[in-house]
């Protein structure tokens, strides 16, 4: 049986600086021992998505299911604390 591999959903804008930061703190916390990957959305892309979150973005969720990590700037704490979990080892989006 292969562990399982966290998934994160981040929600962004492709103009957004605060974004790409954010994009880039989370896969900074990526080791060896601790691998992820990261669902990039552009809210954009769905006026669904654009009222559910317009200008929150950056939103990171662990998983669908998960309530919200963090938004605007990368929380690393909630980030660390969700992976050290087993709430996205239980979670079928982490299930391969």
């Amino acid at each position: 049986m292969t562990a399982a591999v966290a998934r994160f959903t981040l929600y962004s804008r492709g103009y957004c600086h605060l974004c790409d930061a954010m994009l880039a703190a989370l896969n900074a916390l990526q080791t060896e021992a601790q691998r992820f990957t990261v669902d990039v959305i552009d809210v954009d892309a769905d006026p669904a998505l654009v009222a559910r979150f317009d200008e929150l973005v950056p939103v990171l969720y662990g998983d669908l299911a998960a309530p919200e990590l963090c938004h605007y700037f990368l929380d690393a704490g909630a980030v660390r604390a969700y992976l050290a979990s087993d709430h996205h080892r239980s979670s079928p989006l982490s299930r391969g």
